[in-house]
């Protein structure tokens, strides 16, 4: 392995990004970050082509379909992806400032000047997307004809299994596995239990921290269910596994998710995944394995988030059902062993220059 180290662009660009939202600090700061350490990666994959003869470069990330790769102009084909983006909130539901977007806006709108300017991505062998929306907000230059879609996110199996029993009796065990922050709308969560406390026995595992911490368990306190949460901070890896597989149903109420591994990974607990109909969950969750939740407005997706789980707590054989295909569908198509077999297969063809026989085109 071959590290590019931080400069002093990098390092002030985290520290003043800082300051300003998240979004918008990728959107700028970031890309500009990017930009830097990508003139230095370009050196550096220029000098390991020459010394060791590599077939092949393979650029992962950044996973924004705008944003311009700086990897051309070498000897070698360059295979960029997968990208997975063009995300924006639900109507009701975006928390961005005018500021904050009036500046991606603008970013957006120029991101094909910026791509035929810095031409990666147009000279790229083979671009991979994770699905149509962001097959759709790829700069207008970009040759259509060289991209497939490949989701991004996978899944290890051997991790994230299946228990072996569960009790039958006791209260319905629902967990939120993510950040803490304000556009993954944790606290739509606590307001659909609020709506189902005399009407369940249930427990809420909430796993991860943020900034939205405090306020959360704040609400929680005022609605009077303490008793009914446990926020369990950031834990180990297989901490959090061993929580996925022993709880009854996963919840993500995110209103900005593009991809959602924790969902492949309750999936692959074999447990059933209520989310948001927007985004990322969207491309993996369906009737067999879960229940999508239409983001109208913040009353009706509340409403509409504990009725979802009254539903899962009312119907366990249909619960149990739904874990065991969603089990099924992570082996057969999310497991990165898997993936990592079609990555070299779609190697081959770039090396070979026939990737016009692959089929997997997106719609």
């Amino acid at each position: 392995m071959h590290f590019v180290s931080d400069s002093v662009l990098n390092i002030w660009c985290t520290k003043a990004g800082r300051l300003i939202p998240n979004r918008l600090a990728d959107f700028t700061l970031g890309a500009l970050s990017h930009l830097d350490t990508q003139i230095r990666q370009r050196r550096r994959a220029r000098d390991l082509i020459n010394a060791q003869s590599f077939d092949l470069v393979h650029e992962p990330i950044p996973v924004s379909p705008k944003q311009p790769s700086m990897m051309f102009g070498l000897s070698v084909p360059v295979v960029i992806g997968p990208l997975n983006g063009g995300m924006d909130y639900p109507k009701n539901f975006n928390s961005a400032g005018v500021i904050e977007r009036s500046v991606i806006g603008v970013l957006r709108a120029t991101s094909a000047l910026a791509n035929f300017l810095i031409p990666g991505k147009l000279r790229a062998a083979l671009i991979l997307v994770a699905n149509k929306r962001t097959f759709d907000a790829l700069p207008a230059p970009i040759n259509k004809n060289r991209v497939l879609e490949l989701v991004e996110n996978g899944v290890d199996t051997d991790r994230f299994y299946p228990a072996l029993s569960k009790p039958p009796n006791g209260p319905l065990r629902i967990i939120y596995v993510g950040r803490l922050v304000d556009w993954k709308r944790v606290d739509l969560l606590v307001a659909a239990c609020a709506k189902m406390a005399a009407k369940i026995d249930y427990m809420v595992d909430v796993v991860g921290d943020g900034p939205e911490r405090g306020a959360l368990e704040r609400e929680v306190n005022r609605l009077s269910l303490s008793a009914n949460f446990r926020f369990r901070g950031w834990i180990p890896h297989s901490k959090a596994a061993e929580l996925l597989r022993n709880a009854d149903v996963m919840v993500l109420p995110s209103m900005r998710e593009c991809g959602g591994a924790v969902v492949l990974e309750a999936m692959a607990s074999a447990i059933p995944v209520i989310a948001t109909n927007w985004g990322g969950p969207a491309d993996y969750v369906g009737p067999s394995t879960g229940i999508l939740i239409t983001p109208g407005t913040p009353d009706r997706f509340v409403d509409d988030l504990s009725e979802a789980v009254l539903w899962m707590a009312r119907n366990p054989e249909t619960r149990l059902n739904m874990g065991r295909a969603g089990r099924d569908r992570a082996e057969r198509f999310y497991d990165w062993r898997v993936k990592a077999e079609r990555v070299l297969e779609l190697y081959e063809a770039v090396i070979n220059d026939s990737v016009s026989t692959v089929t997997e085109r997106v719609a």
